[in-house]
């Protein structure tokens, strides 16, 4: 098998854990393939990089911080469901650190051969390639090109309408999206005497640069219309955490009875964690059933547990979820992929951007009951979709099924062999 030539790839990843995540993990590949691997991301993920042996540049400013923020908690509760609402707060959260980090990730891409990022900052990364003359690759969890297959994430209505819609809503997506930081982009340009760029420009960024969905072919199958720029790998998720050991609070808690319902939203809460934590568990006490409750860096916060409920900080969640009866969470695309690989019934609570999507999907596939939007959420409805999901032995199979095939695919593996193509190597 060719191997890398000790060449250095800068990885470029921005946003939340989940949106990072991917890119620590394809780093990791990388390296074992014999590259030499620079993941340049906010400084907040320095220990993240360090604890996966990858070296590590920061760039300025925090985005998970932006979002526990007041402005990112009202955009959660309040301002995401409307994509054109979501412009004026995206905004306010990201002008403040947009420039900065472009300017880092370009420091950062001095010296390399090739530039691997998430395509959702596609305008930024095509200006930094231009700047340093690197091929570019896009990587993304969540598809962003139009296409008449299924509506774009983050649109208003996640229900297929037909094709003209569904291509004419990815469009719109797009022009949302290039919006939220219209200003810093062409700043950025024009600091290196580039020409301003459109919205078309995005677009067509997407469409001519190699782009690997890291996601799974079984959860969304290729549109005839993508170009064959864009290849499906399979999902990118951390290994089993072989070394990870549970508390023993959490290890006698499993053991002591049926398996729990896992719920959690990562940093996803709104202005009102304990109130979330209050419909969680008078949901879990109407179904009857144990519950395990994470509480992730702000996502709930739970107070007077019964004793059918245990609360932790976190678990790998590919330890955690083959536990489980069925997972309750926001649908963030890391989250419920680690949900379906595990086979688990997936029941989605989505607050904002793409979760819609994802619990759409879901329901689509069969594998968990219709998704309950966070403006939605009470304790009844929220204990009949858990009810439906542990007992409907439909969803069950479904789900188990599911998870069966995306075990048995190697997402990383196939991403690894078609960036070798990409780059000669």
């Amino acid at each position: 098998m060719n191997r890398g030539s000790g060449q250095r790839i800068t990885v470029f990843a921005a946003g939340s854990r989940g949106d990072v995540q991917p890119c620590v993990v394809l780093g990791k590949a990388l390296r074992r393939a014999g590259y030499d691997v620079l993941l340049a991301a906010p400084e907040n993920f320095a220990s993240f990089a360090q604890e996966n042996n990858l070296n590590f540049h920061p760039l300025r400013g925090d985005v998970q911080s932006i979002m526990a923020g007041e402005t990112g908690r009202k955009f959660m509760e309040s301002g995401s469901a409307n994509p054109i609402r979501s412009i004026r707060a995206m905004r306010a959260m990201l002008e403040p650190v947009a420039l900065r980090m472009a300017e880092d990730a370009c420091d950062a891409c001095q010296g390399a051969a090739a530039l691997i990022a998430l395509a959702v900052f596609a305008p930024f990364t095509k200006s930094i390639a231009e700047i340093r003359d690197l091929p570019l690759i896009h990587v993304e969890p969540t598809p962003l090109l139009p296409t008449r297959a299924f509506p774009a994430p983050g649109w208003l209505v996640q229900r297929s309408l037909g094709g003209l819609h569904n291509r004419l809503a990815g469009i719109a997506m797009l022009q949302v999206i290039w919006q939220w930081y219209r200003g810093p982009v062409n700043s950025f340009r024009r600091r290196y005497g580039l020409a301003a760029y459109s919205a078309a420009d995005f677009h067509k960024i997407l469409r001519s640069t190699p782009l690997l969905g890291a996601y799974s072919s079984h959860v969304i199958h290729q549109p005839p219309d993508w170009p064959q720029s864009v290849r499906i790998t399979g999902y990118w998720l951390p290994d089993d955490s072989p070394g990870w050991q549970p508390a023993p609070e959490l290890e006698a808690f499993l053991e002591a009875g049926e398996p729990p319902v896992y719920v959690g939203f990562g940093s996803m809460s709104g202005q009102n964690p304990e109130r979330l934590a209050k419909i969680v568990l008078e949901a879990l006490a109407k179904t009857g059933r144990r519950g395990l409750l994470l509480t992730g860096w702000g996502g709930m916060r739970a107070v007077a547990v019964p004793k059918r409920v245990l609360v932790i900080d976190s678990a790998p969640h590919g330890w955690l979820f083959p536990r489980m009866a069925a997972v309750v969470h926001h649908g963030g695309a890391g989250t419920t992929a680690e949900g379906l690989r595990a086979g688990a019934p997936s029941v989605i609570l989505p607050f904002m951007m793409d979760q819609p999507f994802w619990g759409e999907r879901v329901r689509a596939l069969g594998v968990g009951p219709e998704p309950i939007p966070m403006k939605k959420l009470t304790a009844e409805r929220l204990a009949n979709a858990i009810e439906a999901a542990v007992s409907q032995p439909e969803i069950k199979r479904r789900a188990a099924s599911l998870g069966e095939a995306i075990r048995a695919e190697d997402g990383v593996g196939n991403a690894i062999e078609i960036l070798r193509e990409c780059l000669g190597a």
